[in-house]
């Protein structure tokens, strides 16, 4: 739990005005759907109140149970949740899990070309866009299933995020170095990153519990 600590402490530095809620009970409300509280918040941190905004529209979506299960995740699982979503500017008000899983893999076959016809510009930018991928209607939790909804399910959340996003993140900076070879290296580690958090929260796509 301590390292989940430190490496939610480390992506709430990238958000503006998140370390305020650290320790305080407003990361609590604001993951369980309860009202806001503002006191402990500077006006003049537009990218908090934003934050928090989303965070609150992401809840009003959830239905009761899911509330519920929410607000029984303990404060480290809440706070890993959140400095994952502060990683992110990107929110749909529409757009479904399963078509943000098309972006991003549009985004890694787009990777994959840059890299095989040494274009780093190309690989640098869908690199970033698959790392700051859209993030879904309602949030992430919606589409996990209830029975993951706990801290033990959601603890791996935060090492498929560091082997997806955070080597997406290194690829980028690699081609923008012109360093090819090490971007192409990082390629499996991100391609390994998916899978392994499919093999947790999806299963394979399509197939039907009504086929013998």
């Amino acid at each position: 739990m301590k390292h989940q600590r430190n490496k939610a402490k480390k992506c709430f530095d990238r958000f503006p005005g998140i370390q305020k809620l650290r320790y305080s009970s407003i990361a609590t409300v604001m993951l369980i759907g309860s009202t806001f509280l503002t006191s402990n918040v500077s006006a003049a941190d537009p990218g908090m109140e934003e934050l928090k905004k989303v965070l609150q529209g992401q809840i009003e979506l959830m239905t009761p149970e899911l509330q519920e299960k929410v607000k029984g995740l303990s404060m480290d699982t809440k706070m890993s949740l959140m400095a994952i979503l502060a990683m992110h500017n990107r929110y749909s008000k529409s757009v479904t899990m399963r078509q943000v899983m098309t972006e991003v893999l549009s985004d890694f076959q787009s990777i994959l070309a840059g890299i095989m016809t040494d274009n780093p510009e190309q690989t640098a930018d869908s690199a970033r866009r698959l790392a700051n991928h859209r993030i879904p209607v309602g949030g992430l939790l919606p589409y996990l299933g209830m029975e993951n909804i706990s801290d033990e399910r959601l603890a791996v959340l935060d090492g498929f995020n560091t082997s997806v996003e955070g080597n997406a993140l290194k690829l980028a900076t690699a081609a923008e170095a012109g360093d090819m070879a090490t971007a192409a290296s990082l390629v499996g580690p991100i391609s390994s990153g998916c899978v392994a958090c499919h093999g947790v929260f999806r299963t394979q796509p399509g197939v039907s519990d009504l086929l013998r």
